[in-house]
């Protein structure tokens, strides 16, 4: 129950759901997963082993089948490949399919190739996908293309989108937290449906605001009390990390609210900004990234008067806007003529 009231308050259910999520899990069948390896650093995969509510060997032993996985199974070789074509054909049109990493295409798309059978990457995914009951692309590299893509994109990368007709849900981050990763895959458990998603197909419930909205900086923000550089009086007291690069404001992410490794920490608390890491392009669009973005820069509520100051200086603000205010009725009321 304590599991099933930590995925409802994830999901923003109402906790009145929390038995009804509770029943659904425990009467659904475990569900057939597929993961596959793309060009990544296998992050996103170090992110879903510290899954805490469920936890990882209850999620693969009580909720899900992990059929194939290329860094957990124990399988090798033609075992291994033999588990993946009998997988998808067990469960053609019933299983996940999850992919992390981007795929190179073109000239490069050989980078990926694997086994005794020589399929690339992109003709394994590709082929995934066909008989998908749904398709996750986890992490920014799958989502996006990731760092792979950046310029000047050697290996020619792209999203797994760009490889297949299907519709794709993107769980993006580097790595995302495993939050994000297991709710998204819960919901479908549960529902049979796949979530409400935003232009970028992100599951809303975990990417509907900002880093900046829910950031425990953020009065720091408002108050326009910012870290100058790392190391500096600001850095120590906590202070907003904006100028020294951070991209919460351009970042949808529930980050700030989940955090990371069982909810331990994330980056702003550890005292480096966001760089933006689940928005498209973020390795080229987002950088520097430890400098604020030229094109793009936010401004502090009255000039850096915020919540920090609101007795004084902004109360003085509003004040002498008030005072002009009534000065500039009275002149009005001077100049008008009298009513009969």
């Amino acid at each position: 129950m304590k599991w099933a009231g930590a995925i409802t308050a994830m999901l923003a259910l109402p906790s009145s759901f929390t038995p009804l999520m509770a029943e659904a899990v425990k009467v659904a069948d475990r569900l057939p997963i597929i993961w596959l390896h793309m060009a990544e650093c296998t992050g996103c995969s170090e992110s879903l082993l510290r899954s805490a509510n469920p936890s990882i060997d209850s999620l693969i032993f009580d909720y899900i089948s992990l059929e194939y996985h290329e860094t957990l199974m124990a399988a090798a070789g033609w075992q291994a490949e033999e588990n993946l074509e009998q997988a998808m054909h067990k469960y053609k049109g019933r299983y996940i399919l999850m992919v992390e990493g981007g795929i190179p295409t073109g000239d490069q798309e050989y980078f990926l190739t694997i086994g005794a059978h020589g399929h690339s990457g992109k003709e394994s995914a590709v082929k995934a996908s066909e008989n998908a009951a749904a398709i996750f692309a986890i992490g920014t590299c799958s989502a996006f293309g990731g760092v792979q893509a950046a310029a000047p994109n050697p290996t020619n990368a792209v999203s797994l989108s760009s490889v297949t007709h299907k519709p794709v849900i993107n769980v993006p981050g580097c790595p995302p937290s495993e939050k994000n990763i297991v709710g998204t895959l819960l919901h479908y458990l549960m529902y049979g449906t796949l979530p409400a998603l935003d232009v970028y197909n992100r599951p809303k419930w975990a990417y509907r605001l900002r880093i900046h909205d829910l950031c425990e900086r953020r009065g720091h923000f408002d108050a326009g009390e910012f870290v100058e550089q790392f190391g500096d009086a600001g850095a120590k007291d906590g202070y907003c990390l904006y100028k020294v690069g951070c991209k919460g404001p351009y970042t949808f992410n529930n980050c700030s609210k989940q955090k990371f490794n069982q909810g331990t920490s994330w980056p702003v608390q550890a005292g480096h900004g966001c760089i933006g890491c689940s928005e498209p392009d973020f390795w080229d669009v987002m950088g520097p990234f430890e400098e604020p973005l030229g094109d793009a820069l936010y401004q502090t509520v009255f000039g850096g008067l915020g919540a920090d100051a609101t007795a004084d200086k902004i109360g003085i603000a509003l004040l002498t806007a008030t005072a002009v205010g009534i000065a500039a009725h009275a002149a009005l009321a001077a100049v008008k003529p009298p009513k009969e």
